[in-house]
């Protein structure tokens, strides 16, 4: 079981990508297709004036049942461990273990 703060602080981000999403795009493609050197400066200091935790690269997968963050898997968004335990249990709709 993950740490609660982790998780807290994991969803505060995803809130955070989702509010400033659209002004980051604004302003990547304004850093892309600038036509003057200035125009570029100036976009690129707006982009770093954004909160950090606006990247979506700061959000970090985990696990829906516990919160773990490694062996995440994501077609079903469970952690390894919970994956197999849930499998053997028989309570992923389409998910089978292999026996041979």
């Amino acid at each position: 079981m993950a740490k609660t703060s982790k998780v807290v602080a994991n969803e505060r981000r995803r809130r955070t990508v989702a509010r400033y999403a659209e002004r980051r795009a604004r302003l990547k493609e304004a850093v892309r297709t600038a036509a003057t050197p200035q125009e570029r400066d100036a976009a690129v200091r707006a982009l770093a004036r954004l909160p950090r935790d606006a990247s979506p690269v700061r959000v970090r997968n985990r696990d829906q049942v516990d919160g773990r963050p490694r062996g995440y898997v994501g077609k079903v968004g469970l952690s390894r461990i919970n994956l197999r335990t849930l499998a053997h249990r028989g309570e992923l709709p389409g998910i089978t273990t292999s026996s041979w």
